[in-house]
């Protein structure tokens, strides 16, 4: 069989592609109790380190059939209280958190050789915060929300410009409101999984779980 010779191979096979992690060690006595203080450092280093859409996560949910999808948002702001993002209710990710509110987010930071996995349940955000955040946006973001018809078939680009204009012409001088259809969500974390590469596949990986007093249960997991 063919094996990996460059950039230029284009024959699917990707076996001989190999990476050593280098970058560091994580250890029980350096862990957080909370883990959401220890994202929040985590997140801090991405950001400092300037990695392009150190925000970006995979968010992963469930149809009704049962089939997973995945799609990459932005993480908008975390709290105690969850993790939040903003996009289309009636898109296919909020009909599925519709009808299962359990999902999955994953952030990858490749230069920093780390992951953070975290589960939990979702629920919408408050309206008010769905406002606040919808009017810090700039306007044509805010027009190209009320707009678009999220994950559904449109005919071509045009289409959607066309009906960017003429929300633009009838507001005039207006500032556009809020769709109902857009706004926020919230994951409120029950499990938590920080990631660190290690060389020779000898990964660091530990699991923080809520337990029923509410505190977080920590475990060091095979890589």
């Amino acid at each position: 069989m063919t094996k990996n010779t460059g950039d230029n191979n284009t024959n699917g096979d990707l076996r001989d592609e190999r990476k050593d992690y280098t970058q560091g060690e994580l250890t029980r006595e350096s862990l957080e109790k909370n883990p959401i203080t220890l994202f929040g450092q985590w997140m801090a280093t991405a950001r400092e380190a300037k990695i392009i859409d150190a925000t970006a996560m995979t968010l992963a949910t469930v149809g009704a059939s049962g089939a997973p999808s995945a799609r990459v948002v932005l993480l908008k702001q975390f709290t105690e209280e969850g993790f939040y993002w903003y996009t289309n209710y009636e898109s296919r990710k909020g009909t599925e958190l519709a009808g299962n509110p359990n999902a999955a987010l994953v952030f990858y930071w490749r230069e920093l050789e780390r992951q953070v996995r975290i589960e939990g349940t979702v629920s919408k955000a408050a309206s008010e915060e769905s406002d606040e955040y919808f009017n810090k946006r700039p306007l044509e973001s805010r027009l190209s929300a009320a707009v678009s018809p999220q994950s559904q078939i449109i005919e071509n680009q045009s289409w959607l410009t066309a009906r960017t204009d003429a929300l633009r012409a009838e507001l005039k001088d207006k500032e556009p409101t809020r769709p109902d259809s857009w706004g926020g969500y919230k994951l409120a974390p029950s499990i938590f999984e920080f990631w660190q590469g290690r060389p020779s596949r000898q990964h660091d990986r530990f699991r923080f779980t809520r337990n029923d007093s509410n505190d977080w249960s920590i475990e060091r997991l095979a890589p």
